[in-house]
């Protein structure tokens, strides 16, 4: 048993890919709207203007998908494993390319943007692999959709969608 499968840890992997899934679905359900998510131990809380019953439908269904196999929804181009590794592989990259003695700083400019282009490049690869092996788990077993609350703060909306997971094995 490795850290990832400590129960509140794999609670959070698996419920960050129900939050992806729901995301993936409610965005083809609803594609003009703007929609942001958080998981945690006991659910995921979704941003933007939805309707109670559209998150439903999109949990519903997101689990179902995954427990199906459909792996790939478990994974999201805008999730925040992407941002934080593209942020730093574009600044470690940059900084090694353009480091070097004897060069006027203004010569290191090209060099430091091509590895800027690099880190950027490869951090989309390695963000998706980083969401597939360590902040996401599509291996649901038995999942209960407990809650899902709207809430209102201003003119935010959100969702907080609770679950309950049975115990399950995590193949790694």
């Amino acid at each position: 048993m490795g850290i990832l499968d400590i129960k509140p840890i794999a609670a959070i992997r698996r419920n960050h890919a129900i939050e992806h899934a729901t995301i993936h679905i409610l965005s083809r359900m609803v594609p003009q709207t703007s929609i942001a998510g958080r998981s945690n131990s006991r659910g995921f809380v979704l941003y933007g203007d939805l309707k109670t019953e559209s998150v439903r439908l999109a949990v519903t269904e997101a689990i179902e998908r995954l427990q199906a196999g459909e792996n790939h929804l478990a994974i999201h181009p805008n999730c925040g494993t992407n941002l934080v590794t593209t942020a730093f592989l574009t600044a470690g990259a940059t900084l090694v390319f353009s480091a070097g003695r004897g060069r006027h700083p203004l010569d290191r400019i090209p060099a430091g943007i091509l590895g800027a282009l690099l880190g950027v490049f490869v951090a989309q690869f390695v963000g998706a692999n980083l969401q597939e092996k360590i902040t996401t788990c599509a291996d649901l077993g038995n999942v209960d959709i407990l809650d899902i609350q709207r809430r209102q703060i201003g003119q935010r909306v959100l969702h907080w969608v609770s679950v309950q997971h049975s115990e399950v094995s995590i193949q790694a």
